[in-house]
């Protein structure tokens, strides 16, 4: 009997390498371990490649690595491992296990009492908004990094704009004043959130207000467009701040990391303001594009890539009509199944839907890092310069 190892054994070697990629890829839990290498990948190596001195290779390095855990290791640790085991101690047995079931779920269980458990599961999602206000002063926090240790606050310094380089101490005490102002922001809006959660799992559960408030948080879209199930679907994906279901584990949605993108740009601004004009319009070129890469995660070009596919005539064998892909797993029971079909070697159907695999999942990719990561990174460093050296000949002409 030919088992998958066997099989994974008969391929070349660029394949096996791809199939042992892919097949990593899909083994992790939920969403945190592929999107941690995705955005790491497609964001940190350009800005990498493209860095402009020490200092600005020094902050992308702080940031993108600081994000990436923060932002997808940090919601899970604090919702399932802390929150969810301090709140849930309340609830009957049947209750815990309901809480990593999506809110929209269990608002049409009415046999569940959902009085108790909606506020426990809205307590634990806003614990875990405390990770989006500290994305919010990152970059304050990376403002003030710059400061001591290259003694530079201006983004043209930075970036190499400038060659002399002079820096202003009232430039640079503006910064660090304003860094340290939105840092006390972001612990207050921190404790907030660690009050309301807490006041949501304590008192939730005797209150109708607080229930139907919970409700909001957790599935907005349900509660705001019943009539509408398109907008709804999309408010409860985007802008809900529950967490997903992983086999019974609570783990990061899109909704949270809509949250952190959201709230952790507000920082991105302001912090980029503090700098100078440059590295607020670069700012606004380049997190908008990133941002909405960031939240999609590739859906759309992983979506629009198999639709072509699929139009095209194109892998047909592991494109079905709702689009969906088996997983590298499942490859050596579909290819036995073509084999005895068609009548051909069981190594050449699975070596040709390995193929299909790796166009399938690898091309979307490729074009996120090389259109997402280093077209925008590179573009946006000729976009500033470019500005710069515009606005530099427009006060030698005055």
């Amino acid at each position: 009997m030919v088992t998958s190892v066997n099989l994974i054994n008969t391929l070349s070697t660029p394949l096996r390498i791809a199939s042992n990629l892919i097949t990593g890829q899909e083994k992790t839990s939920g969403l945190a371990h592929t999107r941690f290498v995705q955005d790491t990948v497609t964001n940190l190596g350009p800005k990498a490649t493209f860095a402009r001195s020490k200092a600005d290779l020094a902050e992308n390095t702080f940031l993108e690595l600081t994000e990436s855990v923060l932002v997808y290791y940090c919601p899970v640790l604090l919702g399932e491992e802390l929150f969810r085991k301090i709140y849930s101690k309340g609830l009957s047995k049947e209750q815990q296990k309901n809480i990593s079931t999506s809110a929209k779920d269990l608002l049409k269980k009415p046999n569940i009492n959902n009085k108790k458990l909606m506020p426990v599961k809205a307590a634990i999602a806003l614990g875990g908004l405390m990770i989006p206000f500290i994305e919010y002063s990152l970059n304050y926090t990376k403002n003030l990094m710059t400061l001591k240790v290259f003694k530079q606050g201006n983004f043209d310094n930075i970036a190499n704009l400038n060659k002399d380089k002079i820096e202003q101490k009232s430039k640079q005490e503006q910064v660090k004043s304003s860094a340290l102002k939105h840092l006390k922001i972001a612990a207050g809006l921190c404790a907030a959130a660690l009050l309301g959660s807490a006041v949501l799992a304590k008192k939730g559960g005797n209150s109708k207000t607080l229930q139907n408030i919970s409700e909001f948080i957790l599935a907005p879209g349900s509660k705001l467009f019943k009539k509408d199930k398109k907008k709804a679907e999309f408010f409860d994906k985007y802008c809900s701040i529950d967490f997903d279901n992983n086999n019974g584990k609570l783990a990061l949605s899109k909704g949270q990391i809509t949250a952190c993108v959201a709230i952790g740009g507000v920082g991105y601004f302001g912090a980029a303001k503090d700098r100078g004009k440059q590295n607020y319009l670069e700012t606004l070129y380049r997190y908008p594009l990133v941002g909405f890469y960031v939240i999609t995660g590739g859906d759309l070009l992983d979506k629009g890539f198999k639709k072509i596919l699929k139009k095209a005539g194109k892998c047909k064998d592991m494109i079905d009509d709702k689009l969906n892909v088996p997983k590298m797993e499942d490859l050596p029971k579909l290819a036995q199944k073509l084999s005895q079909e068609k009548n051909t070697k069981l190594e050449s159907e699975y070596k040709s839907l390995v193929k299909q695999k790796t166009l399938i999942t690898g091309v979307p990719f490729l074009f996120g890092l090389a259109v997402m990561g280093f077209f925008v990174a590179g573009a946006s460093n000729l976009f500033t310069k470019y500005r710069f050296n515009k606005d530099k000949c427009k006060k030698n002409i005055n």
